[in-house]
């Protein structure tokens, strides 16, 4: 393989982006661990699991973007570490046919995976399995095309909320725990947040590309509004898990996450849109959840009823 093939699968995985579904595994295994022992060999395959959707749902996204024009469209004064699309193609790290190979064995091989847990372990993890399969690959791929249809945003608060949160749970667990639920909507809009102001640079490519995600259909100044409501929703959610569950008092901790995106919807309201004054408040966002998370899931561990 040439040096460009590793770079640009290197981009594919993507570590910075990979936090938003390691964040949910996270807080899934430690309501998990809380509540007895963690079995290590499930939970290496959930993570190469969740790992193979990751880089199968990117490189797709690579495909549909760059065909559809909107990786082309980004002007180099929009673009950011968090923004933009992988480029791999735009910058000829990995040909077409490549990215699309990529795409198609991670999905065999989180399929393989998945089928691996449900005949092995617990049939019930095939439903939350294929709604995960699902979202990943309606997100950019199919018919659907959620992410140009102004649906990709809540797509992304499912999927990396509720179904690798609760997922990963219930592959240690056997069944579901209504405090965990809660708490990984509060983590899912904290990521979808994440998404969202990664979608300001892009504004104008996915705008002329005919990619109509939220932003794009709100417009920059609106959208900047409901980045705000979309954080604090975030914060006021997992306030109120712990509020009316009190075993879930420890998840309390979680809150700290509250600081810095007090500081990226500040920094994102002020900006005007510019993509240079808008990367400190992704920077602060993505801490935002990585924070929400690990608080959430060491505070529930030390705390455990």
């Amino acid at each position: 393989m040439s040096r460009n093939f590793w770079r640009g699968f290197w981009r594919l995985a993507d570590p910075k982006i990979s936090l938003a579904s390691f964040a949910g595994l996270f807080l899934g295994t430690c309501v998990a661990a809380a509540h007895g022992l963690i079995d290590w060999g499930w939970l290496v395959l959930t993570v190469a699991g969740v790992f193979c959707v990751e880089v199968a749902k990117n490189a797709a996204g690579e495909v549909v973007d760059y065909d559809s024009g909107t990786d082309l469209a980004v002007q180099e004064q929009d673009r950011s570490p968090f923004s933009g699309g992988k480029r791999v193609m735009v910058d000829d790290l990995l040909s077409r046919r490549q990215t699309s190979a990529i795409a198609t064995t991670f999905f065999l091989a989180a399929i393989i995976v998945g089928l691996i847990i449900v005949l092995f372990l617990d049939a019930r993890v095939l439903s939350i399995g294929l709604v995960g399969m699902a979202l990943a690959w309606y997100y950019h791929g199919g018919s659907i095309r959620l992410s140009y249809r102004g649906l990709g945003e809540l797509a992304v608060a499912l999927a990396y909320g509720p179904v690798i949160v609760c997922g990963t749970y219930l592959v240690q667990r056997g069944h579901l725990y209504a405090p965990l639920l809660q708490a990984s909507m509060a983590l899912g809009l904290l990521v979808a947040a994440f998404l969202w102001i990664n979608e300001f640079p892009d504004y104008r490519a996915d705008k002329q590309a005919g990619k109509k995600n939220l932003v794009v259909r709100l417009g920059l100044e609106r959208a900047a509004q409901w980045y705000v409501v979309i954080l604090a929703a975030g914060y006021l959610w997992l306030l109120l898990t712990v509020v009316f569950y009190p075993q879930a008092r420890g998840m309390a901790w979680g809150l700290a996450g509250a600081l810095p995106a007090t500081f990226s919807a500040w920094r994102t309201l002020e900006s005007g849109g510019q993509t240079g004054r808008l990367i400190p408040a992704q920077v602060a966002c993505l801490a935002s959840f990585v924070l929400m998370a690990l608080g959430s899931g060491l505070g529930y561990l030390l705390v455990a009823p």
